[in-house]
């Protein structure tokens, strides 16, 4: 690398990978690939059944096949890139795949947060107002609220590469991560990064507020109907149609949460343990979404057990 005085900027980064495990990086790979695996498989499972089951063909299942495949996407710009560094000690990055890597990462992720939120919005209409559930929630209304979903992510992440681009790197291009995250590769640039700081900080508070928010309305106003309900059973059913989403939306946030926090305010946690968590806020929850629809949804349960076992009685109950 050339000193500043040249203005010769770097062409590539050096991601690590997990800094101190790097003797473990071969045994590590196997879990990150097991999950890359049970992720397309799941979710390819969960969408071949919405789409082959007419029964299925509802505003719920269309968010969630969605989901699945936003959760294909994150797992994919990811994933792969990964076991690159750690079974075939790749761990060069061109200077713009990365910024591409770090984009459509943070971006799935954002669309991953609007799918949620959509969700719960269904959620609602079904349980407080479900005489006007079919008015509301049209196919043509699904299919918008995905659309804007998709913009925002692509919009709310746009700024980030392009305020990078401007930025000069001449020295430091080792990157203690095991991908191209945002923070890690501002902290590299030879300038001042106050507005790509602002605008990351920005962006990820607004999108975890206003959609936590959102969703912890909806909840609140689905807990004041359920519990106006006389019926203990019917209580429990309706309660019962919300617990697969609550279980993705626990497993979705509460490592973001831990990994944003840590990333900026936990300064003596180890980078080893912030970068395990931060890659497991993107490997774990496309991983259990699927198991999760395909235990707590008797409908998807019962469809996955036909597909694979089409002589099995499925239950009617």
């Amino acid at each position: 690398m050339r000193d500043n005085t040249t203005h010769h900027y770097i062409s590539s980064f050096f991601l690590v990978g997990i800094p101190g495990l790097q003797d473990f990086h071969c045994w590590i790979g196997i879990p990150v690939c097991l999950l890359f695996s049970l992720t397309m498989l799941g979710n390819s499972i969960i969408i071949i059944t919405i789409k082959l089951e007419p029964s299925l063909h509802q505003p719920m299942y269309f968010f969630l096949c969605m989901l699945a495949m936003n959760d294909m996407a994150l797992a994919s710009s990811v994933a792969p890139k990964m076991l690159g560094i750690f079974w075939l000690d790749s761990h060069r990055f061109d200077f713009n795949i990365c910024l591409a890597q770090m984009y459509f990462i943070h971006t799935f992720c954002i669309i991953e947060s609007a799918f949620l939120v959509a969700m719960a919005f269904d959620r609602y209409v079904a349980i407080c107002i479900p005489l006007r559930y079919t008015t509301i929630l049209t196919t043509t209304m699904v299919i918008k609220m995905g659309l804007v979903s998709v913009t925002r992510g692509i919009l709310m992440v746009l700024p980030c590469p392009l305020l990078i681009k401007r930025l000069p790197y001449y020295t430091k291009y080792i990157i203690n991560h095991a991908y191209c995250e945002h923070m890690a590769i501002v902290k590299l640039a030879s300038a001042n990064t106050h507005i790509n700081r602002a605008y990351g900080i920005s962006v990820a508070l607004s999108v975890m507020v206003l959609d936590l928010g959102l969703i912890a309305t909806s909840y609140l106003k689905i807990l004041q109907a359920v519990f106006r309900l006389s019926s203990q059973h019917a209580r429990s059913k309706a309660l019962g149609t919300c617990a697969a989403h609550v279980c993705t939306i626990l497993v979705s946030y509460t490592p973001a949460l831990f990994s944003f926090l840590t990333h900026r305010i936990g300064k003596k946690v180890p980078p080893s343990v912030h970068i395990i968590f931060a890659s497991l806020y993107l490997l774990v929850p496309p991983t259990v979404n699927p198991l999760v629809y395909g235990v707590k949804t008797k409908q998807i349960r019962d469809r996955v057990i036909g597909l694979f076992f089409p002589n099995k009685r499925i239950s009617e109950n």
